[in-house]
């Protein structure tokens, strides 16, 4: 499944809200590269597409905000969960030889000890985390049904350059640069594993290459941090003073803690290479110095609000 000098690689997107084509900038002048305007939702154009040949789908197509889920959810659920199926109907029909599903820690729910494994039940607390779920089974339903070779990695939070500013992370970042009010859910102890997001690449690439059909694999750093610890982290690297820090309400059924065993990823010999620290300070520089890409983004309702199921 590898990739080589003559393997072309084809991305599928509608462009919706968080889809910048400015994000491929450094590949579009490449004549192995392709780019196709269109909805996994919308089986017609999909099939015209994947009937051309390939052996490899990975499915990062999904909305994936949970604060949208609360107040938006039918996307969510045509999106992750029935978009999931016509892809993998697609793949089927047409004989595609791996189908990678890009899923997320948030299907597992909540845990207060300890990690979550692959084989933990699912217990999905938002719309989004449901969608997700959903979609999960559906892959590895379509493997146990028909035959597809299905991976499914589950990786905790991603962050890095060129987030959308609805997440967490540039969310605080560009508020702070604007000298602007941080906000953060009840006490701020809610904690994640931050997984930057290279790594989670090159975990994604061998799990298709290496990974066993059928197998799901969770993929994070094991770097676990309260939400507070983070934005007070960001202030200090952005020379800003804590008081820009605000607690507002809690969103509806918000996960405490999530964590995740990588036993599997790293037994393929995989592992995480940038410490969050680095990943962090990386992460602010870039946004100090690409205004022009965030810039048109600050309108967003859920840039500018913290609790839109409140309004």
């Amino acid at each position: 499944m590898s990739t080589d000098d003559s393997t072309e690689i084809v991305c599928f997107d509608l462009l919706t809200y968080a889809g910048r084509l400015e994000n491929l900038r450094e590949v579009r002048g490449n004549s192995k590269f392709r780019f196709v305007q269109g909805d996994i939702r919308e089986r017609n154009s999909l099939e015209t597409l994947v009937k051309e040949g390939f052996d490899l789908i990975v499915n990062f197509a999904a909305e994936t905000h949970v604060d949208r889920s609360i107040v938006e959810a039918d996307s969510f659920v045509l999106t992750d969960a029935y978009g999931t199926y016509v892809l993998l109907e697609a793949a089927r029909k047409f004989d595609v030889e791996r189908f990678v599903q890009i899923s997320t820690d948030e299907v597992y729910g909540s845990i207060r000890q300890g990690s979550f494994k692959e084989d933990h039940m699912l217990s999905p607390s938002s719309p989004y985390s449901a969608s997700k779920a959903a979609g999960d089974h559906m892959a590895l339903a379509f493997h146990r049904t028909y035959g597809l070779s299905v991976v499914v990695t589950r990786s905790s939070n991603n962050y890095g350059p060129c987030q959308h500013p609805e997440k967490l992370i540039p969310k605080l970042i560009l508020r702070a640069l604007h000298n602007q009010p941080l906000s953060i859910y009840a006490d701020g102890k809610q904690v994640r594993d931050w997984l930057y997001v290279t790594d989670n690449c090159e975990a994604i690439e061998l799990a298709a290459n290496e990974g066993k059909s059928g197998e799901i694999y969770n993929v994070a750093s094991s770097e676990e941090h309260m939400n507070i610890e983070v934005a007070k982290n960001l202030l200090k690297l952005l020379g800003k003073p804590e008081g820009l820090i605000r607690f507002v309400a809690d969103r509806p059924g918000h996960d405490r803690r999530y964590s995740l065993d990588t036993a599997k990823i790293r037994a393929l010999g995989w592992k995480s290479k940038v410490k969050f620290e680095e990943g962090l300070e990386n992460t602010a520089r870039w946004y100090e110095k690409n205004q022009w890409w965030w810039k048109p983004l600050l309108e967003d309702k859920f840039f500018k609000t913290d609790t839109p199921w409140l309004q």
